[in-house]
């Protein structure tokens, strides 16, 4: 029962705020049909199923599009290379296989565990026997109290017996009794009694040990094995090669392991052993009904044969929706994934209900294929039960036959119907654990297909060669290479490259010509379709991949970290080298080394836990240029042989590039290194500078042999020139008449080291001041707020406020609730059928035609309750499964929108990650899903058998009855009480599954990082350091559920033995029939079994309650910056004027570290403003402020002379648009993607599209693919590059037509070519705006009406570009970093 009200609980929500109220259309939808589809619609047919794209669930295509082979237009041989990095092998897995990773020693426990679930199991059928002689006891006895009473009949007493004589006068008439008429003496009777209740205390002693033994080791074993398929699903998806991830989320992934899992661990843990318990009883009971009466119970058979052939036929149905079900979710678990992770961009947009209604259309999906299942479920229970009342009547009418014609006594006829009757009941309790069963072979099915999947590039293989030592030649041969994921494009087409040992050699040229390709197959990310890579004269392919992914260092474009501290994210560059397993000393000097030679230890110092600081999920808490100085740190830590850098310093300061840059030339002396960079500045001093376009070399050379040919490279570095000063040109020809290159040269090198040197008083400096300013205006307001208290919830709190969640479904949960309470009037309606049959069975000899009348017309009752009850079943079944589906799918949706309602400050905070809160998603609604359906039907079914018993029995026979009522809250209590363990065991155990599903998920995201760090091994230990930790926490609270469990199971037992021992003396003395007290025995009985039955649900009951206060607490919560809140201005005509006053900002999770302290800058109308400086100064933590994701701690943000606090934020956001440092885009089409930037998708048409893309220049390059705009972006924008990535990220932007335009290093990742022109784009674009840049590439921002230079969370200087040279400060040595004139 409380497994039922726990199951019940998120917070008091109207059914208005259940629907957004705004926008009905999902993000990419362009029809009225799709805006039917929204949450509470009908769920008959969704627009997409889980096999349809993103994009074409958004155009609403049905699911019955057809599946082509997408490599058909290829040669078998390329097709054959594409096919076997992205096919995934369809795995069926049987019950069996979901134990495949058990030990010997496993497999002993386990035998155990079934070898005692077994031994519970006979208790009951043990039950029947004793039970058949119990009414054999009461039958005799009442027969001999009836010839007593009634007869004229002489006795003598003798020894302490009365014996009565055969013979006697009634009635005028001589009546004889039958020949094997027994005549009981009292203290035989008596004796027989007490002997036989205390088999019931016996048999009840015995469940409680069995029952608690393999409950126990069964929910122990389902735990350990469990986090062993976890283990192996993630060892098995990190070792897959990178093209399977291109077709895959890494939500899905998280979905898998901390959702699939969980129904693969209930599917082999203590469900078995319930599911093993009752096919025990039935085959038990079947044999001791063969043994008393073979005759009947064979003639019984054909109901139980029934039943048996409908599980199978049904259970396979269900097995397919299961399937079916999970598979949708996969999808939209994936989608839920990609927008959590990019919270600030949804934000930004504007778009929180348009991506919860897409992901709702997923959820659509799910719900339909689960219902279907519950469905079918429902008609299983139904039929089953329908079986189970014919049983009844059969039994009865047969069994009455059989005793009439003498052919059986009572005894045998009762335990063969008792028999029967358990065979029946326990073949109808087998159906809901045949659902966790199920569900858990669908889930084993996609987990296994990942772990059996052969990787065609597999990094945990041993095979392959190695080299004592190489120079590092490298040399591309005839390289031809497709993406798995866009077949119809050619990357690069007869590539050939020779890279020198120790030479440095650079890859320039557009966005998506071929560069980052490139590094891909240099790390074997992917296979070449022809063509092949060589080491010093070794094809790649031959060694082996471990060793040469640790002979490499990859500096990835957009720098991924790992959630721990910057030490921990550095030392991952040791793995592999002889340093991995040095002591922490020595690994904390190499680590220092890292950072100073990148530049970073000037930040890591100011942090008050210096190296020791934790970094955030993704890095969130540093800055862009914070987090690549770490990943270069990490690359260069472990002094590797080849360098590889994607665009390593593209997120860098000037000044810290100029630095870092120095620190990666001198780390490039004596190695191979590859830099791919946009910003030209950084490799003029390449040994080679190949230019690339569309897959080809168009040139190479040095940068002076490529400038005095005035081609390609010497376009893209006139792109990138910074005008000088008129006084800089002066300087710079007296300098070319008079002074030599040399000099000029040791200049840049002196002014270099007095950088160093300034950066150094500065940092000592600022540390200087934080000490100073320990009573800042920020700390006292930080001090002065009100620390947040974390509410309890009561348990009726939760059950109110799922049943107000569940509200527009009210009426089918009534409808539900109906048919469960005629269920549960069924046992109690079977006690008075049943007592009345076994109360003519005394007339069997003395008037067998009465008693047959008597049976046939209490059969043909059963037989009609067969009728009723068996539609009452599929009633409530159907019903609450119908109830059950549409609450979990609200339950996910509202969870998602209310996530998405919550300020970036929540997202912050460690416990919600992006691991963290898709787990959360996915499991629990999962959780309050398995307490509904079939469960919730069958607790209902058993409170209200458990009622209505005890109210029957009080009524009919109160003096029995009062006794077996007052054992109930023993046994009530004991069940709450293994409720309440469960709960808090669950509390206990979230926060360490939520830290494991965010390792699993963190992994998954970042699989290049991690496969190139070669940190697959690390990421298994780690995760199975947490499930260990997770078993320590999990293993007392199991052992103490099970014994409450065990000791349930026995007291129904023992309350058996109390009604029997003291109704017996009732019957003795004449005080009430047979008839009432097997009404009331009858119901006793049920009454048990059905609190048994609830309290077998408590670790369900546990996890729904602990799952319904997350969700609840999720839906209390109301954010700081609430984008809901529809209080606040409206500003009718908004001209664009932005204003800081004296702004004063620290991070919620690092409220120790100032970031802006005292911040004044103002941007008026139409004005294109620039913010320059050092990453880490407050550049994005001020474009944050101005989208109002924080709450500045002091002073104003200002538009138009309004506080932006008191304005309506979704208006406000409205007026504004964003394009990040790093892009974000969905897993939609790039029409969709475009379109997502306008607050009205559908009023934007393809000319609109086409012509912000044209801005963007992004539109040649579309229109160049074979699906142009339909082309599909794939998961996180993972088949585009970066490059391409900014551009639609831009022109997203642009269709919005925003009054304030915030570029944060919006052309950070373009080439040069492209860069002039979307900057040219962007600078028309801002005509008529006001435009605030963030920018480190200066050449993008010399145009500015006014350029604030940023340090320490001030502005130090501020002026146009041509001011700011002439002040000749800090601006002034920037631009003198970025210089590209002839080298020497």
């Amino acid at each position: 029962m409380a497994r039922w009200f726990s199951r019940r609980q998120p917070d008091a929500i109207s059914e208005e705020s259940v629907v957004p109220t705004d926008d009905r259309n999902s993000i990419f939808a362009s029809s009225d049909d799709d805006e039917k589809e929204s949450l509470y619609a009908s769920s008959g047919d969704a627009v997409v199923d889980e096999k349809t794209p993103l994009k074409s669930a958004a155009d609403g295509k049905a699911d019955t599009e057809v599946v082509t082979d997408e490599f058909s237009g290829l040669p078998l041989q390329d097709a054959a290379i594409l096919r076997e990095q992205v096919d995934v092998p369809v795995v069926k897995a049987s019950f069996f296989m979901m134990y495949r990773y058990a030990t010997f020693f496993d497999k002993i426990i386990l035998a155990i565990a079934l070898t005692t679930s077994i031994l519970s199991g006979v208790m009951r059928p043990l039950m029947t026997v004793v039970f058949g002689n119990v009414a054999q006891t009461f039958t005799e006895s009442r027969r001999m109290n009836s010839m007593r009473l009634e007869s004229n009949y002489t006795s003598e007493y003798y020894n302490s017996t009365y014996l009565y004589y055969k013979d006697s006068y009634f009635n005028g008439t001589n009546y004889t009794a039958p020949d094997d008429f027994y005549l009981m003496p009292q203290y035989d009777y008596q004796q027989r009694i007490n002997t036989l209740a205390l088999y019931f205390v016996y048999i009840g002693i015995a469940a409680i040990f069995f029952s608690y033994i393999s409950t126990f080791l069964l929910m122990d074993m389902g735990e350990v094995l469990s986090g062993r398929v976890r283990e192996e699903y993630l060892r098995a998806t990190l070792r897959q090669n990178i093209g399977y991830f291109d077709k895959l989320g890494s939500g899905e992934i998280t979905t898998r392991i901390s959702a699939d899992t969980i129904l693969v661990q209930e599917a082999m843990s203590d469900k078995v052993g319930h599911m093993l318990q009752n096919l025990t009883t039935f085959a038990a009971a079947y044999i001791i009904a063969l043994v008393r009466s073979y005759k009947l119970t064979l003639i019984l058979t054909s109901v139980i044969a029934f039943i048996f052939f409908m599980v199978t036929m049904f259970s396979r149905k269900m097995v397919k929706c299961f399937r079916a079900s999970l598979e949708g979710y996969s999808v939209g678990g994936t989608l839920a994934e990609e927008v959590i992770s990019s919270v600030r961009n949804v934000q930004a947009f504007g778009v929180q209900d348009r991506l919860a209604l897409l992901y709702d259309k997923y959820l659509v999906i799910t719900e339909k294929w689960a219902l279907r299942a519950g469905v079918t479920l429902g008609a299983l229970i139904g039929t089953m039960w329908f079986a189970v009342y014919c049983n009844y009547a059969l039994s009865f009418w047969q069994g009455s036959r059989y005793l009439a014609s003498g052919e059986l006594e009572v005894g045998n006829v009762i335990a063969v119907l008792m028999s029967m009757m358990m065979c029946s009941f326990t073949s109808s309790m087998i159906a809901p654990n045949i659902k966790y069963v199920t569900n858990g072979i669908a889930a084993a099915s996609k987990i296994f297909a990942t772990i059996d999947r052969p990787s065609p590039i597999d990094s945990s293989a041993d095979t392959g060669g190695t080299l004592d030592s190489f120079e590092g030649n490298i040399e591309l041969k005839h390289i031809r290479f497709i993406y798995p994921s866009r077949p119809d494009v050619t990357v690069l087409e007869d590539f050939s490259l020779r890279i020198p040992a120790g030479k440095t050699v650079a890859l320039v040229g557009a966005s998506g010509s071929g560069k980052s390709t490139i590094i891909g197959l240099l790390e074997r990310f992917y296979k070449p379709i022809a063509g092949n890579i060589t080491l010093d004269g070794h094809d790649i392919r031959n060694l082996n991949l471990k060793w040469l992914r640790r002979q490499i260092s990859l500096v990835s474009q957009e720098p991924v970290l790992f959630s721990c501290s910057i030490f921990d994210n550095v030392a991952y560059g040791l793995i592999g080298t002889k340093y991995a397993d040095a002591s922490e000393v020595e690994k904390r000097k190499l680590v220092v080394e890292a950072c100073t030679q990148a530049n970073a230890m000037m930040f890591i110092d100011k942090l008050p836990e210096g190296l020791d600081t934790d970094v955030g999920e993704r890095g969130f808490l540093l800055s862009g240029g914070q987090k690549q100085r770490i990943a270069i740190a990490r690359a260069i830590v472990s002094n590797p042989k080849i360098l590889l850098l994607d665009e390593a310093t593209s997120a860098l300061d000037t000044k810290s590039e100029g630095v870092v840059q120095d620190a990666l030339d001198k780390a490039a002396k004596n190695r191979t290194t590859i830099v791919i960079a946009h910003r030209l500045s950084t490799i003029k001093d390449a040994d080679l500078i190949v230019v690339m376009k569309n897959g080809k070399i168009v040139e190479q050379g040095t940068h002076n042999e490529l400038l005095d040919k005035k081609a390609a490279y010497y376009s893209l570095v006139q792109a990138q020139h910074i005008e000088k000063s008129k006084e800089e040109e002066r300087k710079a020809l007296l300098h070319k008449l008079g002074d030599d290159s040399e000099a000029a040269t040791g200049i840049e090198l002196n002014e270099l080291e007095s950088e160093v040197v300034v950066d150094e008083a500065d940092a000592l400096l600022a540390r200087t001041k934080t000490n100073a300013s320990a009573r800042s205006i920020s700390s006292l307001v930080i001090e002065a707020k009100e620390k947040p208290t974390n509410h309890k919830y009561g348990l009726w709190e939760l059950i109110i406020a799922v049943f107000r969640l569940s509200k527009p479904d009210h009426t089918w949960m009534f409808i539900g609730a109906t048919g469960a309470f005629v269920n549960g009037l069924g046992y109690p309606i079977t006690s008075v059928f049943y007592a009345k049959c076994i109360a003519a069975f005394q007339l069997g000899r003395t008037d067998p035609e009465g008693m047959r009348s008597i049976v046939n017309e209490f059969s043909g009752l059963f037989f009609m309750m067969s009728l009723v009850e068996g539609f009452a079943f599929v009633v409530t079944n159907g019903s609450l499964a119908y109830v059950a589906q549409r609450l979990v799918r609200r339950i996910r949706y509202m969870s998602l929108r209310q996530m998405l309602r919550q300020d970036i400050a929540y997202f912050d905070r460690d416990e919600n990650s992006t691991g963290a809160l898709t787990s959360m998603l996915s499991r629990d609604a999962q959780s309050v899903e398995g307490l509904s359906g079939a469960t919730l039907g069958q607790i209902l079914n058993c409170i209200v058998n458990l009622t209505t018993g005890f109210l029957l029995s009080i009524t009919v026979a109160p003096k029995i009855a009062g006794v077996s009522v007052a054992c109930v809250p023993i046994l009530v209590g004991c069940g709450f009480y293994r409720f309440s363990v469960q709960a808090r065991f669950e509390q206990m155990i979230k926060k360490s599954h939520g830290k494991s599903a965010a390792q699993a998920c963190e992994a998954a995201a970042a699989i290049r990082t991690v496969v190139s760090l070669t940190r697959e091994g690390d990421v298994c230990d780690a995760y199975h350091e947490s499930l260990k930790a997770q078993m320590k926490i999990s293993r007392p609270a199991t052992n103490k559920s099970a014994f409450l469990f065990g000791l349930s199971e026995g007291l129904g037992f023992f309350i058996m033995a109390l009604n029997f021992w003291w109704g017996s003396r009732f019957l003795a003395s004449g005080e009430y029939s047979v008839t009432q007290f097997f009404i009331t025995f009858v119901s006793m009985i049920m009454g048990a079994q059905a609190a048994g039955i609830v309290f077998s649900f408590a670790p369900d009951m546990g996890k729904a309650r602990s799952a319904a206060e997350n969700i609840k607490r999720l839906m209390d919560s109301i954010p700081e910056v609430d984008a809901w809140n529809e209080e606040g201005t409206v500003l009718e005509n908004v001209e664009g004027v932005v204003e800081f006053k004296d702004v004063h900002f620290r991070y919620p999770t690092r409220p120790q570290v100032p970031v802006l302290k005292g911040l004044n800058i103002t941007v008026k109308k139409g004005q294109y403003a620039a913010l320059v400086g050092m990453s880490g100064c407050g550049k994005s933590t001020t474009i944050a402020l101005i989208e109002s994701f924080y709450r500045p701690l002091a002073g104003q943000v200002m538009l138009d002379g309004h506080d932006i606090s008191t304005l309506e934020l979704s208006s406000y956001r409205s007026h504004i648009a964003m394009v990040q440092q790093e892009p974000v885009l969905y897993a939609g089409s790039i029409r969709d993607n475009v379109k997502l930037g306008h607050p009205q998708p559908e009023e934007v048409s393809d000319e609109d599209v086409i012509a912000v893309c044209k801005q963007a220049n992004i539109h040649s390059f579309v229109e160049s693919l074979p699906e142009a705009y339909d082309t599909l972006c794939g998961s996180k924008g993972i088949l585009l590059s970066g490059g391409q990535k900014q551009r639609i990220a831009i022109a997203r932007a642009l269709i919005r037509k925003p009054k304030v335009l915030l570029l944060d290093e919006a052309t950070s990742a373009l080439d040069s070519e492209s860069e002039k022109i979307v900057q040219a784009s962007l600078d028309v674009a801002a005509k008529g705006r006001t435009t605030i840049a963030v920018a480190h590439r200066l050449s993008t921002i010399q145009n500015a009406d006014v350029i604030y230079v940023f340090d320490a969370g001030v502005v130090c200087e501020q002026g146009t570009h041509q001011e700011l040279l002439a002040l000749k400060g800090r601006y002034f040595e920037l631009v003198q970093m970025q210089a590209l004139e002839r080298t020497a």
